[in-house]
C-alpha cells in the first residue's frame, strides 16, 4: 500500500525547501499531500486540508522551521495531528530545518535534523525508513555453540587448550562416551593429557593401545557458560523443573550437556541427584540457599 503522508509547513520554508522534499518523497512511492498541488481557488481550507489532507494521512511530516514554530495555522495541525495520533495511532515525524524551539507537544517525540538543505540523503533516508516502518537493525545471527571457550587457567598452553575445548564439544554433544585416542599420538597432546590429569580437570583411563579421556565435574565447571548455569539453576528453583530431559528441552540443549549442568549444581551441594539406569536423573531435592539466592 502506498502510504499517504500529510506535510505541514510554513508558506515561508516552501521554495526553499518543502517543495523539493515533497517531491522527492513522491519519487520515492510516498504519496506525499501539500496544499500547494491539492488545493484550487474556491476549495474550502477546513475540508480540504483537515479532512482530505490529515483525515487520509497514515503519517504526518511537521517541518519545523523558524519561521513554522509561530504559526497558528500550522500550531492547529499539529493538534489535530497529535489527537489523531492518540486515536487513531497516526505517526508524526517532525523534520526541523533552523535552529528553533521544537513545540511542546514533539518534546517526546524523536524528530529529524536537516543541517544542510542541499545535501540531506541520510536524513532523507531515516524519514523514508519512518514512512514505511522499516528496520535498520542488521539481522541476527546464529547464537554461539555452548562450547565457544576462552582459555581461564595461567600457564595453560594452546596445545592443552585445544584438547580441553575438543572434550568439551565431544562431551557437550555425546554425553559420557569418554574421547579415544592412541597412546602413540603427538608427544604435545600426551604431555597436554598429563598437565589436565593433574589439574584434576580431565580423568584419563588406558585400555590397550589407547587412552580413554573424559572432562571431570570440575573440569567442564571451568569451561562451561555461567549464564546458562544460572538459567538451568534459575529453572530449576522458580519453575519447577524436576529432571534432565525436562532442563534439555527448557533450554534446548543436549541431554549430556544438561546433565554436566546437574553435576556441577551437585558438586556444589546446590542439588541432590537420584541417576538411574535408563538415563534419567530427577532432581531429588534443591538446598535451601540455592532457592533462597534465586527465589524471586
Amino acid at each position: 500500500m502506498v502510504p499517504k503522508v500529510f506535510v505541514s509547513h510554513a508558506s515561508e520554508d516552501r521554495q526553499r525547501f518543502v517543495m523539493a522534499f515533497a517531491q522527492r518523497l513522491r519519487e520515492n512511492g510516498v504519496d506525499a499531500w501539500l496544499d500547494q498541488w491539492e488545493m484550487k481557488p474556491g476549495d474550502s481550507l477546513v475540508d480540504k486540508i483537515f479532512e482530505e489532507g490529515l483525515g487520509n494521512a497514515q503519517a504526518v511530516v511537521i517541518v519545523l522551521s523558524a519561521a513554522s514554530v509561530n504559526k497558528p495555522w500550522v500550531r492547529e495541525e499539529l493538534n489535530v495531528s497529535v489527537v489523531k495520533r492518540l486515536q487513531k495511532g497516526l505517526k508524526i515525524i517532525p523534520v526541523v530545518i533552523d535552529r528553533c524551539e521544537v513545540p511542546g507537544a514533539l518534546q517526546s517525540t524523536l524528530w529529524q535534523q536537516i543541517d544542510d538543505l542541499n545535501q540531506y540523503d541520510a536524513a532523507f533516508e531515516r524519514i523514508l525508513n519512518a514512512i514505511f516502518d522499516r528496520s535498520i537493525r542488521p539481522p541476527l545471527g546464529e547464537k554461539p555453540a555452548v562450547y565457544a571457550i576462552e582459555p581461564k587457567l595461567p600457564g595453560m598452553t594452546s596445545a592443552d587448550q585445544e584438547l580441553l575445548n575438543a572434550l568439551y564439544r565431544h562431551q557437550a554433544d555425546e554425553g559420557l562416551d569418554p574421547f579415544e585416542f592412541e597412546i602413540g599420538a603427538e608427544e604435545d597432546r600426551l604431555a597436554s593429557v598429563e598437565v589436565l590429569r593433574q589439574r584434576g580437570l580431565i580423568h584419563v583411563e588406558s585400555l590397550g593401545p589407547s587412552l580413554y579421556v573424559r572432562l571431570t565435574t570440575e573440569g567442564f565447571k571451568l569451561l562451561c557458560d555461567e549464564a546458562l548455569l544460572s538459567k538451568a539453576a534459575a529453572l530449576i528453583v522458580n519453575e519447577g523443573v524436576a529432571d534432565n530431559q525436562s532442563l534439555s528441552e527448557r533450554m534446548d540443549l543436549s541431554r549430556s550437556y544438561a546433565n554436566f549442568l546437574l553435576d556441577v549444581l551437585e558438586a556444589a551441594g546446590h542439588v541432590q541427584l537420584a541417576k538411574y539406569g535408563n538415563g534419567l536423573w530427577e532432581i531429588a531435592s534443591v538446598s535451601p540457599t540455592l532457592k533462597r539466592s534465586l527465589t524471586p
